[in-house]
């Protein structure tokens, strides 16, 4: 059995009420949850939160929402493995087993079915512990710069100062949008940032991480230019 879990607590900080919050006409949530439908991948899609309101507008969305988050799990030092592993342990005991378990952010609107679609094959193809999310850095890691104490600027690597762009080694980050897992991985709380995982490559066009109002901002203006572009093309 395949499962998705949506973290989706009520305390954010930053931008309050992120997870319901309207973005490009819809709440945040919706569009994670329409992935989940349209990879088709899942027969159950549950959002993890400790807040009713979030759970009522899930719901809405296509979402089961079958218990709430402890408050213990619910503050801003919860990792997502924690998170993942609860709802596994609380679906287990309502007679649920799921083999495969993805964890998908309710903040990535510009996550898409197939990626999850794609997500499961590396995983079961890779015999990998998980498959996740990644994009790679637009500027070579090794050129990056620091600002020192005494306000001047020195480089991270200053042996790559003569390197060719083009000769360094391409670094990736976290896209922060999905994470395919074994039960087991998800229960024993392997780490994921290891080589019990491999990437899923995104382009930089569908990556924003959304934890400000500025960054807020700026996916919006990249999904309704994303937007647009699908109706030039049709």
């Amino acid at each position: 059995m395949r499962l998705a879990v949506i973290p989706a607590r009520g305390g954010s900080k930053r931008i309050p009420r992120k997870n319901i919050k309207a973005f490009c006409g819809r709440p945040m949530l919706a569009w994670a949850i329409e992935a989940a439908l349209e990879s088709q991948c899942f027969d159950r899609i549950v959002v993890s939160t400790d807040d009713e309101e979030i759970a009522s507008k899930a719901r809405d969305c296509g979402a089961e929402v079958p218990f709430l988050r402890p408050l213990e799990l619910s503050d801003d030092y919860t990792g997502t493995i924690p998170v993942v592993a609860h709802a596994i342990r609380t679906l287990q005991l309502q007679e649920t087993s799921p083999d495969r378990v993805c964890c998908i952010y309710a903040t990535a609107p510009f996550l898409q079915g197939a990626d999850l679609s794609q997500g499961l094959k590396v995983l079961e193809e890779s015999g990998a512990d998980y498959a996740f999310s990644v994009t790679r850095y637009e500027f070579p890691i090794q050129r990056a710069i620091r600002i020192a104490d005494s306000g001047r600027v020195e480089m991270f690597y200053p042996e790559h100062f003569n390197t060719r762009s083009q000769d360094l080694e391409a670094a990736y980050h976290d896209a922060a949008q999905f994470y395919w897992g074994r039960t087991d991985a998800w229960l024993s709380a392997k780490t994921i940032f290891s080589r019990a995982a491999v990437p899923v490559i995104l382009p930089h066009c569908r990556v924003q991480d959304i934890d400000t109002p500025e960054d807020w901002e700026r996916a919006e203006w990249m999904f309704k230019s994303m937007a647009f572009q699908r109706k030039k093309l049709r």
